[in-house]
């Protein structure tokens, strides 16, 4: 093959990618930004409001995105049987992902619902952890939505449609705003609830968005062929089984990586409400910059999926190569903002000095897990294409839980290396475990590419 075609697939493949990608990214910047926006908001009222909702947000994000782990089974499921022209069989598919929606989501909602333990045995701060649970509690009761409503975009993102999910993205953030306003301040005879004004914000957001996404699978003539509303279907574990089979292992795996996010906010929130605001400051930005390999990475899923669904294993291969480096080349960008702009970064959220401080230090470290974390990201992507994901799974945890944690927790809290450095080692932990990560992934990637292309030959 010259080198000219080599170009211009790369070319074509790229452009599809990005088509595909763009609303998936616009949507997880708004998603994100509405954590952002509850961040920026709650600061402004208190340290102590700011603190509450990072601790808050420490527990219910790894909890939601294991919960959408385990509903994302749906998206490869999907795109493999439109690429294989299977329209028909897609709708009874959904109806009972739609079953294990409800059962996810209303687990996930009791869980945060009694999750003052969590806050108690890691020893946070008393004046802490009520407004923290208050937050909690408000966030639990927009769980079951956006567990309908996740079930929902995984269909039509499988099926090619990504728009919906843009759209509703930033309707939805335009909705945050005025909602965390009114609660936040208590207008309109509400009473002010501060940072847990936030919480109830989010869950209102939630429904919403699967309000609006039914109204449109229901209404737009790219859907009916699939007749997911055809007719009415009690649960059938068959199926339900095979969705769980693909999907927990995904769970877990995406909950291995944000949980440790989640432990180091709940392992620090002893050292002040200055180093808890820091980490949430720092953690909140690199989850904006996050969002678009993240997003590249579910684009690959469905571009993977679709291949393989049309008997093209080795246009599934060049997908998932191209997507991976569509992310490092992003990783290159964010990299290099991060490390010359990060005080001014920190200067957004807060105009307090010494969290600050804190939050610019730890940027660094999240400069320097970008090209790790952009490969492992899409590699996990594009292994979801595969349907590969218990190996995954295993991989992820051991990479974050085996090898990154310990590390932090030796170099951040403990006298077992030397003088304990508090936040900045945990981090340090972070780069050395999503290093790993996407070593162990792109070489599961590149095994998984060559056995399906041999099984077809």
């Amino acid at each position: 093959m010259s080198t000219d075609t080599r170009l211009g697939r790369v070319r074509t493949e790229l452009r599809s990618l990005l088509l595909l990608a763009t609303p998936i990214i616009i949507a997880q910047l708004a998603h994100t930004a509405m954590g952002f926006v509850d961040t920026l908001m709650a600061g402004r009222v208190s340290p102590q409001d700011l603190a509450a909702v990072a601790l808050g947000n420490s527990i219910w994000v790894p909890v939601f995105l294991l919960m959408t782990g385990v509903l994302l089974a749906t998206t490869p499921k999907v795109a493999q049987l439109f690429g294989a022209g299977e329209e028909p069989s897609i709708g009874p598919l959904v109806r009972q992902a739609l079953w294990l929606a409800l059962a996810v989501g209303g687990s996930a909602a009791t869980l945060l619902w009694n999750a003052e333990f969590i806050l108690r045995h890691m020893n946070v701060e008393p004046a802490l952890v009520t407004p923290a649970m208050g937050y909690l509690r408000a966030v639990a009761c927009g769980f079951p939505a956006v567990a309908l409503f996740h079930v929902l975009r995984c269909f039509s993102d499988g099926l090619g449609h990504t728009r919906p999910t843009m759209v509703l993205g930033i309707i939805g953030l335009m909705l945050n705003i005025p909602a965390n306003y009114i609660f936040i301040y208590g207008k309109f005879g509400l009473p002010a609830m501060g940072g847990v004004g936030c919480g109830w914000a989010t869950a209102l957001v939630m429904g919403f968005m699967l309000i609006g996404m039914l109204v449109w699978v229901k209404w737009a003539p790219y859907y009916r062929a699939s007749g997911l509303f055809a007719h009415f279907e009690w649960p059938q574990w068959a199926v339900i089984r095979r969705l769980l089979a693909i999907g927990v292992p995904i769970g877990v795996a995406v909950f291995a990586e944000s949980s440790i996010f989640a432990v180091i906010a709940l392992l620090i929130g002893g050292l002040g409400a200055t180093v808890v605001a820091g980490h949430q400051i720092a953690l909140n930005f690199s989850s904006m910059v996050f969002m678009i390999p993240y997003s590249l990475a579910m684009a690959s899923t469905v571009r993977v999926g679709q291949a393989l669904g049309r008997g093209q294993p080795r246009e599934a291969r060049f997908a998932a190569g191209v997507s991976m480096g569509a992310a490092l080349g992003y990783a290159c960008l964010s990299a290099s903002l991060m490390l010359l702009l990060r005080e001014q970064i920190a200067q957004i959220y807060t105009p307090d000095k010494a969290v600050i401080a804190v939050a610019a230090t730890l940027i660094v470290y999240s400069a320097l897990f970008q090209f790790s974390d952009a490969i492992q990201v899409t590699a996990a992507g594009a292994l979801r294409g595969y349907q590969d994901t218990r190996i995954t799974m295993l991989l992820t945890l051991f990479a974050y839980w085996g090898i990154g944690l310990p590390v932090g927790y030796a170099l951040g809290l403990s006298d077992w290396l030397g003088e304990p450095s508090g936040p900045s080692g945990l981090w340090q932990g972070l780069v050395v475990g999503l290093t790993c990560a996407a070593v162990m992934l792109a070489i599961r990637l590149a095994r998984s590419a060559r056995r399906r292309i041999r099984h077809a030959a």
